[in-house]
């Protein structure tokens, strides 16, 4: 074969290549993409519903409009209508992979000193774990990471998509698995020492199976970590709509602290460690106002927009780019800078973390 052959496409071949099908998805309508309309809340039955916002895909920008209801009860936000199973596929096509898999596997790789972080929360509880499962494990690269905390563990990771294959590729894990949580926990019972769920939990369509089959996979004695989203954080007021870990259509449910922390003592666990300033990612303002920026400018070539942006365009949102960087500069410097010592005394931390272990 010669050069051009071993040559990968441009993004634009791409675009090109991936449009007929995106439009002839798009043919069909959105109405196939969602499930009916819930009257009651998922997390403890109440009929006290109230819209808490309603809002656009603002990152990928497809087509699609998404609902979260909040429960007057139990305060449990939640997508409604919820994502049918064609939703989440389509939703999900080239976010992770595909498409858009370099860009966002290049983001994951740049984080190590947070999944330090992360992994470090485990040392005042147990320091010698010996096999763990990352739950949600992307391209594996909190694996990669939190091998340099706990040197002597074995870190397997699993995925609906196929992260987790390539994280088992790359050396990043040792096992990847592929597939459902709920459905694979049974062969795992009773294996692991900890079981992590780093943002994880508010893309599964049922929490409750998925700590269910966490304590499945655990040992008694195991400990079990889940990152979040915070919904009852300041800036999920303040921000609204820009609020990045609204994160829709993926994000399908955010649970108050207090309603995880009795589902887990329900299911038989104890809860050893409750973190907010720790998990904070001090991007928000930085995000919001490039979500804002964003959605403003006209867009990018996309394979789920009928064709692509002329010449005028491209220039229009070059511009509109160039004069938001002030905007973008001041978000950086506040969040990482001003906001971030003061998060959890402001009340403004975008995510918590608990421990638990399994009794």
């Amino acid at each position: 074969m010669n050069e051009e052959e071993h040559k990968s496409p441009s993004r634009a071949e791409q675009v090109a290549a991936l449009r007929p099908g995106y439009q002839a998805d798009l043919a069909d309508g959105l109405d196939r993409f969602f499930e009916p309309r819930r009257t009651t809340c998922p997390w403890c039955g109440s009929e006290d519903l109230t819209t808490r916002l309603r809002t656009t895909d603002l990152l990928q920008h497809k087509p699609g409009r998404f609902v979260l209801d909040r429960c007057g009860e139990c305060r449990h936000t939640f997508q409604n209508p919820r994502l049918s199973a064609e939703g989440l596929e389509f939703y999900y096509r080239d976010f992770y992979d595909g498409l858009g898999e370099k860009q966002l596997g290049n983001t994951f790789a740049g984080r190590s000193k947070m999944y330090e972080q992360r992994a470090a929360s485990l040392l005042p509880h147990t320091s010698d774990p010996k096999n763990w499962l990352d739950v949600g494990t992307g391209h594996g690269h909190f694996c990669e990471s939190a091998r340099t905390v706990h040197p002597g563990t074995t870190f397997d990771g699993l995925d609906f998509t196929d992260g987790a294959e390539l994280a088992e590729r790359a050396g990043r894990v040792e096992r990847g698995y592929r597939g459902s949580f709920p459905e694979l926990a049974a062969g795992f019972a009773g294996h692991y020492d900890v079981v992590s769920m780093f943002h994880y939990l508010e893309h599964s369509t049922e929490p409750d199976r998925e700590l269910r089959a966490a304590r499945e996979a655990l040992r008694p004695g195991g400990h079990l970590l889940i990152e979040v989203p915070d919904p009852d954080s300041r800036y999920a007021r303040i921000l609204g709509r820009w609020w990045l870990p609204w994160l829709q259509p993926q994000h399908l449910h955010f649970v108050p602290v207090g309603n995880l922390r009795q589902r887990l003592t329900d299911l038989g666990f104890t809860v050893v460690a409750e973190q907010h300033a720790e998990p904070h990612d001090p991007v928000d303002l930085l995000a919001g106002a490039w979500l804002a920026l964003d959605a403003a400018a006209p867009r990018d070539n996309l394979p789920w927009l009928p064709s692509a942006p002329n010449a005028l365009k491209r220039t229009l949102r070059g511009a509109l780019l160039i004069a938001g960087i002030p905007a973008l500069v001041a978000g950086t410097l506040l969040d990482r800078f001003a906001i971030r010592p003061l998060s959890a005394r402001l009340g403004v931390s975008n995510a918590y973390r608990l421990v638990a272990r399994r009794d």
